[in-house]
């Protein structure tokens, strides 16, 4: 719910998964509407990243979105860099047949592709070096995550650019002290989210213990020039329909994947969350907003 380490816009993430020990049979595919509706509202925050990560490749000829989920960051990328192919790298087909969809419909077919692959070694499938490969919440999901990073390395071109989104903080939605429950229910939240994390990272395939040093790792996999900078999206209450759509399917699936990690009063207090017919739910809230900051970590080949 707070979507520390995996509120991607668009891209694939943990939520959703059908409770808290099933960390590697996710449907993807399942949660591709809100992966869409995500990403769709987060586009200000992707849109002024990617305006930065232009700075630094400014006329990129391939740009490679490495796990793009639905493809809605593929198409504000080929938005972002009108002379790029676009490439939209995703193990799930039912994600990729959405981002073809959307590019279609957004009149960018003509230079958008989609790659159907598996991390890390899917990369070898490129037919050509990439100038600007896009992660976002991608690498996480590899068990070895400075493996990872490597190959992430390899498939660029020389003077390439890397833009790895990871880190941030926990997304806001709510005050602290919400008039139901114990106060400060979103930090009790981030925690049982932070245990489920470690979980989900350990039980990965060739799981390896890694510091998230996101700017050491880049540099250490040969990559030079490395910074950070960290984007918000700020959308204050009353928020738009959709923004409180994302909030509730947010909790929802908090809520399936958190729900033995909390206590009988905080799991109380988010059911009241979600019940429509309660005035104080997440469905009527009138303090409700979205807050959220993520980091976007770029290195150059």
């Amino acid at each position: 719910m707070g979507q520390r380490h995996h509120g991607h816009q668009g891209h694939r993430t943990p939520h959703g998964a059908h409770g808290h020990h099933d960390h590697s049979d996710i449907d993807w595919g399942e949660q591709a509407g809100h992966l869409e509706e995500q990403a769709e509202l987060f586009e200000p925050l992707n849109r002024q990243a990617a305006a930065w990560v232009a700075t630094w490749q400014p006329e990129p000829q391939l740009v490679v979105d490495v796990g793009s989920g639905p493809g809605v960051v593929s198409c504000l990328l080929a938005d972002v860099f009108p002379g790029a192919r676009v490439v939209a790298l995703d193990g799930s087909g039912p994600l990729l047949q959405r981002a073809r969809a959307r590019a279609k419909r957004l009149g960018l077919a003509d230079r958008f592709d989609t790659l159907e692959a598996q991390l890390p070694d899917g990369l070898d499938d490129l037919d050509y070096p990439a100038d600007l490969l896009w992660a976002s919440r991608s690498l996480h999901h590899l068990g070895d995550q400075r493996a990872g990073l490597a190959a992430f390395a390899e498939r660029l071109a020389p003077g390439g650019t890397l833009a790895l989104v990871e880190g941030g903080l926990p997304s806001r939605f709510l005050p602290r002290d919400l008039g139901i429950g114990r106060p400060g229910l979103q930090s009790r939240l981030d925690a049982a989210e932070d245990r489920w994390f470690g979980e989900m990272r350990a039980t990965l395939p060739g799981s390896v213990p890694e510091t998230e040093d996101w700017p050491g790792l880049l540099t250490a996999v040969g990559l030079r020039e490395v910074t950070s900078r960290t984007f918000l999206l700020d959308l204050p209450a009353p928020v738009p329909q959709a923004a409180r759509a994302y909030a509730v399917a947010s909790f929802q699936r908090g809520r399936g994947m958190l729900a033995d990690l909390l206590d009988a009063t905080d799991l109380a207090t988010v059911d009241r969350l979600l019940d429509p017919d309660d005035r104080a739910s997440l469905h009527h809230r009138a303090d409700l907003f979205v807050l959220a900051a993520q980091t976007v970590h770029v290195a150059r080949r």
